[in-house]
């Protein structure tokens, strides 16, 4: 585990860097980006398999999210996001197809719609012929059977109070109030962040990431 204090433009360069460092001709490689909420992950994510190029492909955690009705079936709504209501034995299958797909077929992946607050099936295709998949989500280190199917793992943090200011907005742009979007990112996320910051020690590098100046 290599820590840095870096920008996102930084942790994006040595992110490829290091994954041509380690890829082989024969294998598809799973990426793997973690950290807590309101870092950046997905971004940071899309970014990379776009500087990748053709060769990459993304799947977001987020696409096993459990629907809104199981969560009320198991009086689970009001902590959506909790890693009790993801569908983790879903991803763990979809990881395990997708590393056995490369040359072989695509694989349809879910994402999750913010607009409508729902996981969408079949959202996403991880084509047959990208070497490099790229996943990302809060909690790839705190499950046992999905971070053993990634071969490089990364970490991404940064300022507290920078990653509650944007999740605020990110609550107030999917409906909340200002007030629930505050308690949701104190009380919701941030019980969230504490259980992930406990996990950093088990990826392969991690960056803290710094706005540019």
């Amino acid at each position: 585990m290599t820590p840095g204090v870096v920008t996102a433009d930084e942790a994006l360069a040595a992110m490829v860097d290091d994954l041509h460092a380690h890829l082989r001709d024969a294998a598809r490689v799973i990426v793997g980006i973690t950290g807590p909420p309101g870092v950046g992950k997905s971004t940071v994510a899309r970014r990379l398999v776009d500087a990748l190029g053709a060769s990459a492909s993304y799947l977001p955690m987020d696409g096993f999210h459990l629907a809104t009705t199981q969560l009320e079936r198991l009086g689970r709504r009001d902590r959506r996001g909790a890693p009790d209501t993801f569908d983790v034995d879903g991803y763990a299958a979809i990881l395990v197809r997708v590393a056995a797909g490369y040359g072989a077929r695509d694989v349809y992946v879910p994402d999750f719609d913010r607009a409508v607050g729902e996981p969408v099936a079949a959202a996403l295709v991880v084509p047959s012929q990208a070497q490099i998949v790229v996943t990302e989500g809060n909690y790839l280190a705190l499950w046992e059977d999905v971070r053993d199917r990634l071969d490089r793992f990364y970490y991404l943090d940064a300022d507290p109070e920078l990653r509650r200011s944007r999740l605020i907005s990110r609550h107030v742009a999917g409906g909340r109030s200002e007030a629930d979007a505050r308690r949701w990112a104190d009380e919701v996320d941030g019980a969230n962040a504490d259980r992930i910051a406990a996990t950093r020690n088990r990826c392969d590098r991690v960056f803290d990431v710094v706005e540019a100046p």
